[in-house]
């Protein structure tokens, strides 16, 4: 459960986020006006909702998307906006259909050359890779758990989070609707010689929903999101060991979700109670909200998930429409590319948002 005093900045944060418009546009000496965006300055991609619970995705340098989806496992969208199937999923036995079988690809991820797909099943515990020049896909572990977020780093090890001891979609809410300290962040060593990818590494345990994750391997830094923790952890990071230390907290942010570095050097994070996504500074911990799709009652939720966090209850009956919103559903990320021009913010709906970020 966060501190009193981490509360009070949150509730604090909170009613800042609430904001009119022109409050949040006044000009500050000690703080510069900063790039952000609203709903409104973006729309839907593609066009029709045609995607399936699209929860994470990738760009690749062509502009072409790949992202979750739970007909297929992975879907393409190119940049006129057409969808198919990607990765050959039938392949390795997908499949989604409830109640018999649910499939939940999640958090969707480069390998770290960027030629393959690691695609995390947030229900079924498999971690997928698949080749982007192939269009293949084969399973390179199967956790007793679902497997919220998988990432490769520059050794070949695989690092993942196990956001609750889940294998269905009703028992992973539960651990959204109250707070459950079994979340896990695992390491699976690389594969060398023969050897398997047999058994992984525990590294950090007893988290209230371990969510996505950053390795900055550049500035030796491991960034965390614990979503019902309402805090962005942050650690020391050393790749050939294979190991993290010095746990702080970067930033006090409700919900936090996915996450990925920006072309500024910011850490972007998702918060889907507060409907927006966070910029913060990796140094000092300020943040500020860069997509903004908060609604009135989005904003009263805020407030009253702060409320229960400090009673040691869920949100998991917060996440309704009213907070969503315009939105096609519940925000949980974003997919940045290789140009600065644009980003998208992912969710659990049928299409992303496509937002045009204005050079000067």
């Amino acid at each position: 459960m966060p501190s009193f005093s981490t509360l009070v900045s949150l509730t604090f944060a909170a009613l800042l986020f609430s904001c009119s418009q022109e409050a949040q546009q006044v000009e500050s000496a000690a703080a510069p006006p900063k790039d952000s965006w609203a709903l409104a300055d973006g729309s839907e991609f593609p066009a029709g909702r045609p995607l399936a619970r699209a929860e994470d995705g990738v760009e690749l340098p062509d502009g072409t998307l790949i992202v979750a989806d739970q007909r297929y496992g992975l879907a393409k969208i190119d940049t006129n906006g057409n969808v198919e199937p990607f990765g050959n999923f039938d392949a390795v036995d997908y499949a989604h259909n409830p109640p018999e079988r649910e499939g939940g690809p999640n958090g969707v991820h480069f390998s770290a050359d960027k030629t393959d797909i690691l695609t995390a099943d947030v229900f079924s515990g498999q971690i997928y890779k698949t080749s982007v020049e192939k269009g293949t896909t084969e399973i390179i572990y199967s956790h007793d758990f679902g497997v919220n977020t998988a990432i490769e780093d520059s050794t070949g090890a695989i690092w993942f989070t196990q956001s609750t001891q889940n294998i269905t979609e009703e028992r992973l809410f539960e651990a959204i609707a109250r707070p459950i300290p079994d979340g896990v962040l695992y390491r699976l060593p690389p594969v060398t010689g023969e050897s398997m990818l047999v058994k992984p590494e525990a590294v950090l345990e007893g988290l209230n929903f371990a969510n996505g994750f950053y390795l900055d391997e550049s500035k030796n830094r491991f960034y965390l999101s614990e979503t019902l923790g309402h805090r962005v952890l942050a650690f020391d990071l050393d790749i050939a060991e294979g190991t993290i230390a010095n746990q702080s907290t970067l930033s006090a942010i409700p919900s936090p979700d996915n996450m990925q570095l920006n072309h500024d050097g910011r850490l972007w994070v998702a918060s889907p109670l507060s409907n927006q996504i966070f910029s913060i500074d990796v140094e000092t911990g300020e943040s500020f909200v860069v997509f903004d799709a908060q609604t009135d009652s989005g904003a009263n939720a805020v407030l009253e998930g702060l409320r229960r966090s400090e009673l040691g209850e869920g949100i998991v009956d917060l996440l309704v429409p009213e907070t969503i919103g315009d939105m096609p559903g519940l925000l949980t990320g974003m997919i940045i590319g290789e140009s600065p021009e644009s980003f998208y913010v992912a969710n659990l709906g049928e299409a992303l948002i496509k937002v045009s970020v204005k050079q000067p």
